[in-house]
């Protein structure tokens, strides 16, 4: 007897699952999709615990019979295609049959489903391993579909799942893919009984992209359109100047389905080339209008992949066209005047002489007693300026166990000012002669240390601003936002919801910067690093801290001011560990008097 044998339909129905089921958030994309085939203008979904529980979809659509209801759950049962020919002229997101089937292989599903010219919608359960019951119940136009239990027959599958904050933002992100290219189409998304998105009928597509992802974004985009005989290209794309650091934002739609093209995203990134800084990228949102015979939307199992008849034609065209629309938007090179920090005087012309009676001239006072040339004393007070500095002894910061004193068996010489460069390095004279410190890393480390200690459960001192800055960050980073609060709050953050897709930052942690451009940069920042929290374990608590750290360091303000210096050194010598940044970085050296002799 041969060892080869036909392994079990649902057996076999469980590993294809593997292909279209990653996570709850495909079971979320498959269902929305076969919601807008089916014609609805009404679509809903409800996740329970990030779709670990369960997930459910509404629809208003034509709904099915009784019999394809049963039928809509065995492999390759489709309404879609009927013959070979019809794979090259696919207009709607299913076509081959295996959504339903993968998600039932791998779930408890009941659907309740009823066509217009029905009296009773058609109830279908399917559980127990693949146990398949139907009755007739009462029920509206249209198809619920509910799944629970998700890999509940395949427990190592479960065990990969992230945790949930980063579930669901993989369920908002194939929400947004949906709802984005559909503004005909109203949605709503429900997570643990809370409403994340409510978005109704819009008026354009740029109205749904303002209700998805907010004003922040459709204010930084312009319009994109170019009309050929291969393909026609519509759109947005976003401005230089707005361009972020992080990948979001970007989408690929054919004919409007989305897709991912690491390859048309070189072209589009090739038109911004001498537009914007390494590391960067801009929003966009693309809509390739195509003949359907020209493209291949079967060669991946989730669909997300495209095959052009010729990619490179589509390269060229679109490379052109957002190069064009830059330039047309006269966002290529220009002279930028850069105001910032400048007095800003108020125009006003004819009306200047009521204003002059309230003009004074500043009033001088002199201090006769004042001496330039004596660096020990302040003029008239007899006490020693604090901007001098006296014998600094390293050791007198540290714990015996880490003597950096006797690392560096140095002492500033009496009489001596700290000299800041160009805000990046502190240049002290020492004994033997110059010690230089390294500012950023020299905060990277402070910081990272007190975030240890704020993630340990001692709390951060937090610096309130004056004017409390808000944050357009959308749905999806809100609910980071507020399901880590007791985290920043530890922290020294004290950031609270506003609305819906909105945080206000009331005060920051001691050495972050206040300013409103820094701030908005920092909460985008922050996002990225609350993204990859998870269990904060001992490793986990290092790696947050680290990036903490290097998130505060970078945003911090400049520093100039000798005193500040004094201080910044003080407290770097305080540390666990002034000699090196959490990443291993040195920040501290010494540039010895025979440096100097070797140049002079």
């Amino acid at each position: 007897m041969g060892k080869l044998q036909i392994l079990p339909s649902q057996i076999a129905n469980m590993i294809a699952a593997g292909e279209v089921v990653q996570r709850p958030a495909s079971v979320v994309k498959e269902l929305m999709e076969n919601a807008v085939d089916a014609g609805a203008d009404q679509i809903s979904v409800v996740v329970t615990d990030s779709g670990r529980t369960s997930i459910q979809v509404i629809d208003n659509g034509c709904g099915m019979s009784p019999s394809d209801a049963t039928l809509c759950f065995e492999r390759h049962a489709t309404s879609k295609i009927a013959t070979a020919e019809d794979l090259s002229d696919i207009l709607t997101y299913g076509f081959r049959g295996e959504a339903l089937a993968s998600i039932a292989a791998v779930a408890e599903v009941t659907l309740k489903t009823r066509r217009t010219q029905d009296e009773t919608a058609t109830k279908v359960t399917i559980e127990d391993f693949g146990k398949v019951t139907a009755s007739s119940v009462a029920g509206p136009v249209g198809s619920s579909f509910t799944v629970r239990n998700l890999f509940y027959n395949t427990p190592a599958r479960r065990k990969f799942l992230k945790t949930d904050n980063v579930e669901l933002k993989h369920i908002i992100e194939e929400f947004t893919r949906v709802a984005v290219p559909h503004p005909e189409i109203s949605f709503t998304l429900t997570s643990n009984g809370r409403d994340i998105f409510v978005l109704k009928k819009a008026k354009s597509l740029k109205f749904r992209i303002l209700d998805v992802l907010g004003s922040n974004v459709v204010g930084d985009i312009v319009d994109l359109k170019t009309e050929t005989s291969v393909v026609n290209v519509s759109g947005f794309v976003g401005r230089p100047d707005a361009a972020r650091k992080t990948l979001g934002n970007q989408f690929f739609f054919v004919c409007g389905r989305y897709f991912r093209s690491p390859y048309l995203h070189k072209a589009v990134m090739k038109a911004y080339e001498e537009m914007i800084p390494e590391g960067v990228t801009p929003s966009y949102f693309i809509f390739l209008d195509i003949d359907p015979k020209s493209i291949d939307v079967n060669i991946h199992p989730t669909k997300t992949e495209i095959k052009f008849e010729d990619d490179s034609v589509i390269f060229q065209i679109l490379y052109a066209c957002v190069k064009e629309t830059l330039g047309r938007n006269s966002f290529g090179a220009s002279i930028d005047f850069d105001t910032e920090g400048a007095v800003d005087l108020p125009q006003l012309g004819k009306s200047f002489e009521e204003y002059k009676g309230g003009i004074q001239a500043p009033q001088m006072q002199l201090d006769p007693t004042y001496d330039p040339f004596n660096f020990g004393t302040m003029a008239g007070t007899g006490r020693q300026d604090r901007d001098i500095a006296p014998d600094y002894d390293f050791s007198r910061h540290v714990t015996p166990s880490q003597n950096y004193g006797a690392l560096f068996s140095e002492r500033t010489l009496p009489g001596t000012r700290n000299l800041v460069l160009q805000g990046k390095y502190i240049l002290t004279p020492v004994n033997s002669g110059v010690m230089v410190v390294n500012i950023r890393r020299a905060r990277e480390r402070i910081l990272y240390e007190r975030a240890l200690d704020a993630l340990a459960g001692q709390n951060h001192v937090t610096q309130t601003s004056l004017f409390p800055v808000q944050v357009q960050v959308g749905a999806a980073q809100l609910m980071l936002f507020t399901q880590n609060a007791d985290i920043l709050s530890r922290l020294g953050f004290d950031i609270s919801a506003f609305g819906t897709d909105s945080v206000v930052v009331n005060g920051v942690p001691e050495g972050y910067s206040c300013e409103a451009g820094k701030v908005q940069q920092m909460v985008q920042d922050l996002a990225l690093v609350l993204e990859d929290g998870g269990a904060l374990e001992e490793v986990m608590r290092q790696q947050m801290a680290s990036r903490f750290a290097t998130l505060g360091a970078s945003g911090a303000d400049n520093l100039t001011d000798p005193m500040e210096a004094q201080r910044l050194i003080d407290t770097l010598f305080a540390c666990n560990n002034a000699e090196v940044t959490p990443g291993g970085r040195r920040i501290v050296s010494i540039m010895g008097m025979d440096e100097f002799d070797k140049r002079f």
